[in-house]
């Protein structure tokens, strides 16, 4: 990507191994505060946008008409694990709706969480499209999908509701969609500037619940995910460790190919990270390093060490590197 530059490095020794090369925007209340790399770049911002993708469902009014809760909230802009916990919260989500996982259009995969993948196999049970990290964004959909009498194909990009999702993002990114790609979810993901990407998530973090009905939603949405980091994505994950470490101060979500966002609502601040080869242990690391020199993480939690710096080990568990950030990037 154009004019990346360097910020996490993997160290083996004392010899430089690797270096992660990335984008990154802090966006205040004027607009661009800091800047790494290049603000222009398009991305695909993946599971990050999620929010975006559910204001849909708050705002016309589906989530309040089936009384959805601050969890399913949550659940709906999740990459979630697909353990228990989440596979049974969205099927009866489905069921509530009158629904069942036939109705999902997000495919299906093993999930990530090793107790439900052990059941799995033990009971010799094949993984259904509830186990799918998005399946409650797809559920989501389906109520929103469902209030709007529309389809039963949502992810359909001429859908009324992805009309609906591209139109929001058009309208927190300020900037039209630079066209859009098929996520692994089967929904369309509509690309964007990085730097859109940080102003959608200002504009999460600044909104207030006595705003319009577009701030509400925002609210809603960024609150659950705080609230409810154990839903977002699940034991052991970034977003859930992180989100816990700040205490519920501060909502955040990874996506895919090493996109990671904030919303800081105490500092109205909306951030917005890219690693350019797509390394999470990247993104992570860019993360926390940007959270804690906004002082809403302390650097010194071990959820926060977990990731920056990261000691390497190998199977013996000997030491032999660490990831850190890159002199440039630490030193602004």
């Amino acid at each position: 990507m154009q004019t990346a530059e360097p910020m996490v490095e993997v160290w083996r020794g004392d010899r430089l191994e690797s270096q992660h090369v990335g984008h990154a925007v802090i966006w205040g209340e004027g607009g661009m505060m800091q800047v790494w790399g290049n603000p222009a770049a398009v991305i695909y911002p993946r599971s990050s946008c999620k929010m975006i993708q559910a204001l849909p469902l708050v705002e016309s009014g589906a989530a309040d008409a089936v009384g959805l809760t601050d969890r399913h909230l949550a659940l709906s802009c999740a990459s979630h694990q697909g353990a228990a916990l989440h596979v049974g919260m969205a099927g009866r989500w489905l069921a509530d709706l009158g629904l069942a996982e036939p109705d999902l259009r997000c495919g299906a995969h093993e999930p990530y969480d090793r107790a439900e993948r052990d059941r799995l196999i033990r009971a010799d049970q094949s993984p259904c499209q509830l186990h799918n990290n998005r399946s409650g964004k797809h559920c989501g959909f389906l109520t929103a999908t469902q209030h709007m009498k529309a389809g039963p194909e949502y992810v359909e990009v001429d859908h009324p509701l992805q009309r609906a999702i591209r139109q929001a993002t058009e309208e927190v990114t300020g900037e039209a969609v630079a066209g859009y790609g098929i996520d692994g979810c089967s929904a369309p993901n509509f690309a964007m500037s990085l730097a859109g990407l940080a102003r959608a998530m200002q504009a999460f973090a600044a909104a207030r619940d006595t705003g319009d009905a577009r701030q509400r939603a925002m609210v809603r949405l960024r609150d659950a995910m705080a609230a409810h980091p154990e839903l977002v994505a699940g034991e052991g994950r970034a977003c859930t460790e992180l989100m816990r470490a700040m205490g519920g101060q501060v909502a955040i979500k990874t996506g895919a190919e090493a996109v990671f966002v904030a919303m800081i609502p105490s500092r109205k601040l909306g951030v917005a990270v890219k690693i350019a080869d797509g390394a999470t242990r990247a993104s992570e690391a860019a993360i926390v390093a940007i959270l804690s020199r906004l002082g809403v993480l302390d650097a010194a939690h071990p959820m926060a060490q977990k990731r920056l710096p990261a000691a390497q080990r190998n199977w013996r568990g000997l030491a032999t590197g660490e990831l850190r950030l890159a002199a440039g990037f630490a030193a602004r």
